[in-house]
């Protein structure tokens, strides 16, 4: 879950030595490259002076200073990936990931809240199993990229966070709490609080991407993180719960500055709006600061809060400055 400046730095970078080269390869199923394969990953080495060269400066307001390594960028989104699976398999098996799939380097924190969800309908129940399983083989992917590298599951609030959020956005008084897993409703506008989020970070990097074997990984993992998301919105206009979706639209749009991009399951006119585009059809990008803004739900410059109360593992964990 990254930015473009943050992928540009990464694909310049990617594989600092054969040994990481090879290990990430194996992680995506990308082994028995061609020719042009091959030679396009060779050209990826360049030495110092030639990759300082081509590494562009930090965007104004992203998470990190200039240099950023591809392993911090690969962490920053496995602090999100570890968030994402813990609320779904919490959801739909009322645990967590198991221990030997959290730890690392940092902080290992433990897991606030969360419980199985008594589903209403049959596809609401599938939809989150589905997804579960999705966030935790993303963990599994980016745990076996990074190695003895890999950062361990940060501290985790999946309680006061979406009670904070939900008072934020007005749909609960002051005072009073939010359960994101007493009911499928609530659940659904849990998820709903994620899943664009991740596309939009995601969406960042792919116009960077040369390598065709490259590109098509990133391309998957920005699909799924799609139907997620249209998964989730579709639902939710279903139920009829299309201005709740607004209200923490509104909310996500308080946290990560001053545009206006974020949207509803229904437009101004009320319509549906499953699919948030731009007027040429395309997705917004956020920066990694701009995801932290949201996840530690704050508008200003922080190094922990929300749904990570003890901050992100890695070098990536400041959020942007925004208000």
């Amino acid at each position: 879950m990254f930015g473009k400046r943050y992928a540009a730095s990464m694909i310049n970078r990617s594989a600092g030595n054969a040994q990481d080269r090879r290990r990430f390869l194996r992680a995506a199923g990308m082994t028995g490259l061609g020719v042009v394969g091959a030679g396009a990953l060779g050209g990826l080495t360049a030495g110092p002076a030639a990759a300082a060269a081509a590494r562009p400066a930090a965007a104004a307001g992203e998470a990190a200073a200039p240099g950023v390594s591809d392993g911090a960028v690969l962490n920053f989104a496995l602090n999100l990936e570890y968030l994402e699976a813990e609320f779904y398999l919490h959801a739909v098996t009322g645990r967590g990931l198991a221990d030997a799939m959290t730890t690392g380097t940092g902080t290992r924190g433990g897991v606030t809240g969360g419980r199985a969800v008594r589903f209403e309908t049959k596809t609401a129940r599938q939809y989150a199993q589905e997804i579960a399983a999705d966030e935790k083989a993303h963990v599994q992917f980016l745990r076996s990229a990074l190695g003895s590298a890999a950062v361990s599951r940060p501290a985790i609030d999946l309680q006061s966070s979406f009670t904070a959020a939900a008072q934020a956005a007005g749909l609960v008084k002051p005072g009073r709490s939010f359960d994101a897993f007493a009911c499928e409703e609530n659940f659904l506008l849990a998820a709903f609080l994620f899943e664009d989020v991740g596309v939009t970070a995601y969406k960042g990097a792919a116009p960077l991407i040369t390598n065709k074997t490259y590109l098509e990984a990133a391309a998957g993992i920005l699909a799924v993180e799609a139907y997620h998301a249209a998964n989730i919105r579709s639902a939710l206009y279903q139920r009829g719960d299309a201005k709740a979706t607004v209200k923490l639209s509104n909310a996500r749009d308080s946290l990560d500055g001053a545009g206006d991009d974020d949207q509803g399951v229904i437009d101004a006119r009320g319509n549906a709006n499953i699919v948030p585009t731009d007027a040429n059809g395309i997705a917004y990008s956020r920066s990694p600061g701009q995801v932290l803004n949201i996840v530690y739900l704050t508008p200003k410059a922080a190094t922990s809060g929300g749904f990570f109360p003890q901050g992100v593992n890695g070098e990536v964990n400041t959020s942007a400055a925004n208000g």
